[in-house]
């Protein structure tokens, strides 16, 4: 039996849907919402959730993002009247396992939730089969050194002397155990670079949980990192377990550090220096021994300055930095990057495709990436979308990467045959991305050079895949 969380905003098709459901022998929850059914959430747990896609307030997309921060592994089927390609592939690419067309059939219901199902059935089979084969394979200390004449560490790819720096570091903190904080851009790698630090640390089989703190909102992030006992809060129907204590004997990584508020730094600091912390409701103490690994996209170090993070927690955090470079600071990683984007995805997308033309190489390399590796990843989705056999050529690359040309100052005509919305589209996605650069990526100076509201550039950076908003940025590599 499974759990699963029907949401959609239609009565009768969300009583239908969740009949189905119950039919085939799962624990059905409803929500008229997508806000109501984000809240479930955090309520009871979720194997697969059923969304629809257009509703009022929180639409399915938002619903995905928001699942997907909570916990990666809960499998989401869209359900859409309004199927199109680019709805199922924005869907998929942000973590979508399915999507179903309406009128639902009862036996296509059935098979897409089997499938979901046996997806997340078998991911968790991985992860076990993969933390057996590690413990089988002998100490952990026998373990070979890095290659590093290869391009690709951990799953991490590159083959630049700025990546090669960054395997050895890596190589060298993980064996410790002292706290670590990894900076950088949005889209350069950080939750990539906390799974290799504990997958070749002595903790590498234990648990390695990872958080979203600008995911998670104000008043559930206590509850969601130290977990709350039964009747601690209207909701509270049973004990609920937080990161910190799911943790214990492994590694938490805690993205997004700097959105945390300062109400929860103090506690965050409590974890740190005494081991224990009180789950919300609670009685007495839990002590856990965890390894605390951090990250963000902001300049903490200036956050300090301002007084909006505390400086004891940030010594405790700051202890081991790793800075890492952005893709514009380490082109030649650029096309082996985007060939290994080609193979990752092509077999679901256009499996016709064998690579990428010469010239669609050369405008990839010409292209500056603000939102580093995600971004790359993102341009080769696209172009495999809309590329022919064999080869992913120039013109199906998106207009801001086709019509990009080396050190260009100014706006371009984007290569190809477009419309005027494209057209629209890559020019004010070109004087985003100038005013972003000019800015140093701080998204109020942003707004104000553009001359718009903050909200409206969240909005817009999000749409064009910008140095992604923290909080709903829900993409594996952070």
């Amino acid at each position: 039996m499974a759990h699963i969380l029907v949401i959609d905003d239609n009565d009768t098709m969300r009583e239908g849907m969740a009949a189905v459901c119950e039919r085939m022998g799962h624990d059905v929850q409803q929500a008229p919402s997508g806000d109501e059914g984000v809240k479930l959430l955090t309520q009871a747990p979720v194997d697969l959730v059923l969304t629809d896609l257009k509703m009022d307030g929180l639409d399915g997309v938002g619903v995905l993002k928001a699942v997907k921060a909570h916990d990666p592994d809960i499998a989401v089927i869209i359900v859409t009247a309004y199927a199109a390609v680019e709805t199922a592939v924005e869907a998929m690419r942000i973590g979508a396992q399915d999507y179903v067309e309406k009128p639902v059939s009862t036996d296509k219901l059935r098979v897409r939730v089997d499938k979901a199902l046996e997806w997340r059935t078998l991911r968790a089979s991985a992860e076990r089969l993969e933390a057996t084969t590690q413990v089988l394979s002998g100490a952990r200390e026998h373990r070979d050194t890095p290659d590093l004449s290869s391009d690709r560490f951990e799953g991490i790819i590159g083959q630049s002397a700025a990546m090669q720096r960054l395997f050895r570091m890596i190589d060298k903190i993980a064996k410790s155990d002292t706290n670590v904080h990894i900076s950088g851009e949005s889209g350069t790698g950080k939750e990539l670079v906390a799974t290799a630090l504990h997958r070749r640390s002595t903790r590498a089989n234990g648990p390695l949980i990872r958080v979203n703190c600008g995911a998670i909102p104000e008043t559930l992030l206590e509850s969601e990192l130290f977990g709350h006992e039964k009747g601690a809060f209207t909701g509270a129907v049973k004990r609920k377990l937080g990161r910190f204590e799911l943790a214990d004997g492994g590694t938490i990584f805690l993205d997004e550090i700097g959105e945390v508020p300062a109400s929860m730094q103090v506690k965050l600091l409590r974890v740190l220096q005494e081991k224990e912390f009180d789950r919300v409701g609670g009685e007495r103490p839990v002590k856990v021994n965890v390894r605390v690994i951090s990250a963000t996209n902001r300049d903490i170090k200036q956050m300090v300055e301002q007084g909006s993070f505390r400086e004891d927690l940030y010594y405790r955090l700051h202890v081991v930095p790793i800075p890492l470079p952005a893709l514009r600071e380490r082109t030649d990683d650029i096309i082996p990057l985007a060939r290994h984007f080609v193979d990752k995805l092509r077999a679901r997308i256009n499996p016709e495709i064998q690579g990428l033309t010469e010239d669609a190489e050369t405008h990839l390399l010409a292209y500056h990436y603000p939102g580093n590796v995600r971004e790359l990843e993102n341009v080769i989705e696209q172009a495999l979308v809309f590329a022919e056999a064999p080869e992913i050529r120039t013109e199906d690359l998106p207009v801001q990467v086709s019509g990009a040309t080396p050190k260009s100052e100014g706006f371009r005509l984007p290569a190809g045959d477009i419309g005027l919305n494209d057209f629209l589209e890559a020019a004010e996605r070109q004087m985003i991305l100038d005013a972003y650069d000019k800015s140093g990526g701080v998204k109020t100076e942003t707004a104000r050079r553009l001359k718009i509201k903050t909200s409206a550039l969240y909005y817009k950076l999000e749409k064009y895949g910008i140095g992604t908003v923290a909080g709903r940025d829900l993409e594996s590599d952070s």
